[in-house]
């Protein structure tokens, strides 16, 4: 099974590790199966929550696309459907995206390169690891799950 870890220089939440906190540990803001026709529904309920929960401005937009690039992944490359869960904990919202397809292949997993200018697609994880501040990826042959962080505004996580 392949894994890549990256956090954002300087971004890590005080006291966090860089494995995602179990969902069930926090209480949950959404857990959703989705398939082509969910996208866009999916990417409001993101949006919606997260900004509940104190997220806001360039910040929620950049988490909201970053998820969709995800799910639309999903859609377009490991079977059509998946699973969305999206909590918080220790001071940041997280993000998990699972599918049954067959895993990404390995020249995926590299650390991104900026994608070049008229190629067409291929910038989902990029967008990923610009606008969150940790993304992790698990895969093998019976899926794949995509783990994205973003630290919460202080005042959010004080709440």
């Amino acid at each position: 099974m392949g894994q890549s870890v990256r956090s954002a220089p300087g971004t890590s939440a005080p006291g966090s590790s860089s494995l995602d906190p179990s969902p069930s540990e926090a209480p949950q803001l959404l857990d959703r199966r989705f398939g082509r026709d969910e996208i866009a529904v999916v990417r409001h309920e993101v949006s919606g929550r997260l900004a509940a929960a104190g997220l806001s401005g360039d910040r929620l937009q950049g988490f909201v696309l970053a998820v969709n690039e995800v799910i639309t992944n999903v859609v377009l490359h490991a079977g059509g459907q998946g699973r969305a869960v999206l909590w918080l904990a220790g001071g940041s919202a997280w993000c998990t995206v699972t599918d049954a397809g067959p895993g990404i292949p390995a020249h995926f997993l590299r650390p991104p390169e900026v994608p070049d200018s008229f190629e067409v697609g291929g910038r989902g994880i990029w967008l990923a690891h610009q606008l969150c501040d940790e993304v992790t990826v698990a895969t093998g042959p019976i899926g794949t799950t995509i783990g994205l962080r973003i630290a919460l505004p202080r005042r959010a996580t004080s709440a």
